[in-house]
């Protein structure tokens, strides 16, 4: 019997790196249509020379159908500071199927990274 850790699958959001504006702490659609409960969002930040405010967002189709923010369970994400790493969750069934984060950045550059983890739906 798995645990729910054990069942999870995650998927890169964003590869870490130095973005320097928000296109680049922006992630592409991720699909997420099988998943179950929780989607959970795990987003970090190294270095940071300016500020970055994290979001996510889902649409309904991996080039961005739709496409709107959605509020996490536990509200917005807090103010960004150096060498942080920040966990939000979205219900699977108020999801749309794709999603994404945005790191709006106000001055770069800033590390990021993140990852999206979620159990997926069991098949037969």
């Amino acid at each position: 019997m798995f645990t729910e850790g054990q069942a999870a699958t995650s998927k890169v959001l964003l590869s870490p790196a130095s973005a320097a504006n928000t296109a680049a702490a922006t992630s592409s659609w991720v699909d997420c249509r099988d998943a179950v409960g929780d989607i959970v969002f795990i987003l970090s930040v190294g270095a940071i020379t300016g500020g970055i405010v994290w979001t996510v967002e889902h649409a309904t189709d991996g080039s961005g159908t739709g496409g709107a923010a959605i509020t996490p369970n536990e509200g917005a994400f807090a103010a960004v500071t150096a060498n942080t790493v920040q966990k939000r969750t979205i219900p699977a069934t108020a999801c749309k199927g794709y999603v994404r984060c945005v790191g709006t950045i106000t001055t770069g550059p800033v590390l990021v990274g993140g990852t999206a983890s979620y159990r997926p739906k069991l098949v037969g």
